[in-house]
């Protein structure tokens, strides 16, 4: 009779060490899923500010997002895989502007920096 029920007590140790084992995996899977989550809507919020500052500040986004399209193909060639504005600097005067740019090519991100000279924006 006690080694039954020695048996009966390792069997029910060993499912309540299961359970507590797959809660925790499910727990940390879904804490990595939602730092993921997180993650991609700080990326959309500091684009959005960074257009956001950029209107206010009467920069023409369209005019902006040709000139950065085209300083990154004349730097990373056709590889860009994705751009995007993430900073506005606003310095006094309009030839001292500058805005920064991430930029995404199958060799990982880089920064590109755009200034703004007689009202023309390039590579500064």
């Amino acid at each position: 009779m006690p080694s039954t029920f020695a048996i009966v007590l390792i069997v029910l140790l060993a499912l309540v060490v299961l359970l507590v084992a797959g809660g925790y995996v499910a727990m940390s899977r879904r804490t990595r899923d939602r730092d993921h989550e997180l993650l991609e809507q700080l990326a959309r919020a500091e684009r959005e500010l960074a257009a956001a500052h950029a209107a206010d500040k009467g920069w023409d986004p369209a005019m902006l997002d040709a000139a950065a399209h085209a300083a990154a193909a004349e730097r990373f060639g056709s590889q860009i895989e994705g751009l995007q504005l993430v900073q506005v600097i606003d310095k006094p005067g309009t030839d001292a502007d500058q805005a920064v740019f991430r930029v995404r090519t199958a060799d990982g991100e880089h920064a590109l920096t755009l200034g703004r000279t007689g009202g023309v924006w390039g590579i500064a």
